[in-house]
């Protein structure tokens, strides 16, 4: 049985006396592994395998199935492995560079620079990937409103700094583009250090993201961390540890702020199934790991702030078939601040980005948080974006002329709202033709309470289709009526 409390060694402490074993077998990722009686490696420790030929493959520990064999997952490939191979116990936990000398480049889930640039310098510190979370006593509660520029979030889901947001959606809806706007954004205006973690994503989008960093200036203060897509399930199950370790390292020893972007832990959690499977666990709910919740917190309590320095985490959550009940959803739902439920029919009628305004939520949404102002404005756009969702039904049958006046004149303002909620992004603009929009919260809310109190019951919805702020869409509603005009 795993043992969760035996991890690898912190930082300084001193590593047992290496021990030597040899592969019994082979299944995939999955290696059986002898020692000698008593001299079992640790849960969590790294093995290394050396090879001539190949890069060496590194092992992490798993269960112990009797007292001289233990069962391993391979963090990168084992094509060409055979029985009776030397297998080396580090003594230790998988450690990974971490530190200053690591901003700026692509690494991998082992700490291997990947980006073709050249070595770490050496004495590069190096943290094991297995940390317990901060203590209760040291954490610091998130309170503080992230801005992020885009319109819908500041306005119904605002995040928190030091806090957890997930964006939660379906294939196609436009998580990874958020994720992309998101980073953009925030490196105008956020000056901490940022680490992109990219969990079981695709190599294209890898290179896309480190191309638009290295374009846009932002490189120098930010890590890439990559376990692909085509990689073992060992790595995409541990790469959100590397890069939550260096993430670590920059809020413990530097005292800096850092925001952690995830994209996705889906994927986290569909290596895990795979691992669980190689190690010939039954399969629990769906199908998933038995041990889904526990690995679950695992990652998410580490997300956390202490006095003097906060990780900011964001992370892309796929949701599979659109079910927002899936265990997966539900687990990692269970560890956020801000939910940003993405919805499929907003993408289809071109409200982008597809935030659901009714599915999402946020702790932050608080009077006593964001004032009395921002908080009642949110709280009148839900319940007219919500009337108007309770008429649809309605609208579709019988048509917005059988309405009340009331009714008619919530639908007209809700639409425009949702409209006006739609915005450009800067990522896409090399597709749309049009530059991106970031709106500062004080315009959002200004938008917003002039649309509820009807200043533009008289405008044409489509002038306040995506644009930035108010008085942007009142110059394209002027040049529409000027079109008309003549």
């Amino acid at each position: 049985m795993r043992q969760d409390s035996e991890r690898g060694d912190a930082p300084g402490e001193a590593a047992p006396a290496r021990r030597s074993g040899s592969v019994l077998a082979v299944r995939g990722a999955a290696l059986d592994i002898r020692f000698s009686a008593g001299a079992l490696p640790r849960i969590d420790e790294a093995l290394r395998i050396a090879r001539d030929d190949a890069e060496d493959v590194l092992l992490e520990v798993q269960s112990h199935l009797n007292d001289d064999s233990v069962r391993a997952v391979a963090l990168n490939a084992t094509e060409g492995l055979r029985r009776g191979a030397s297998v080396e116990a580090t003594g230790a936990a998988l450690t990974v560079p971490v530190g200053d000398a690591v901003l700026g480049r692509l690494l991998d889930v082992m700490g291997r620079v990947r980006d073709l640039g050249p070595a770490l310098p050496e004495g590069t510190p190096r943290w094991p990937i297995h940390r317990p979370p901060p203590a209760l006593a040291r954490q610091s509660a998130a309170t503080e409103m992230f801005e992020t520029g885009i319109k819908v979030i500041d306005l119904l889901v605002p995040l928190a700094r030091g806090g957890k947001a997930a964006m939660f959606g379906g294939a196609g809806v436009g998580k990874t583009v958020l994720v992309m706007e998101l980073i953009r954004a925030m490196a105008e205006h956020y000056q901490g250090i940022s680490v992109f973690a990219g969990i079981g994503e695709r190599s294209r989008e890898g290179h896309e993201l480190l191309d638009d960093m290295t374009h846009s200036g932002v490189l120098a203060r930010t890590v890439l961390v990559y376990g692909q897509m085509n990689e073992p399930p060992g790595a995409r199950w541990r790469v959100g540890l590397t890069a939550l370790t260096i993430a670590e390292y920059f809020r413990d020893a530097q005292h800096r702020n850092v925001l952690l972007l995830m994209d996705n832990v889906f994927r986290f959690v569909q290596a895990g199934s795979e691992v669980s499977g190689l190690l010939g666990r039954p399969p629990s709910r769906v199908g998933y790991q038995p041990t889904l919740a526990t690995e679950v917190a695992a990652l998410q309590e580490r997300i956390a702030s202490v006095a003097g320095a906060a990780i900011t985490a964001i992370e892309a959550v796929y949701v599979p078939a659109d079910d927002f009940t899936d265990p997966a959803v539900t687990a990692i739902s269970a560890h956020v601040d801000s939910m940003l439920a993405l919805s499929r029919g907003m993408a289809a009628e071109g409200m982008y980005p597809a935030i659901d305004p009714l599915a999402s939520s946020s702790v932050l949404l608080d009077p006593s948080v964001i004032g009395d102002e921002h908080a009642a404005l949110a709280a009148r756009a839900r319940q007219v974006l919500a009337r108007y969702r309770e008429l649809q039904d309605v609208i579709a049958l019988l048509g917005v002329e059988e309405l009340g006046t009331q009714d008619r004149q919530a639908v007209a303002r809700a639409r425009r709202l949702q409209r006006f909620l739609t915005q450009p992004f800067g990522v896409t603009e090399a597709f749309t033709g049009t530059p991106g929009r970031s709106v500062p919260l004080t315009e959002t809310l200004a938008g917003c309470r002039a649309i509820l109190a009807g200043e533009t019951d008289d405008w044409a919805e489509s002038s306040l289709y995506m644009v930035g702020d108010l008085a942007e869409a009142r110059q394209k509603e002027d040049a529409r009526r000027r079109k008309e005009a003549a």
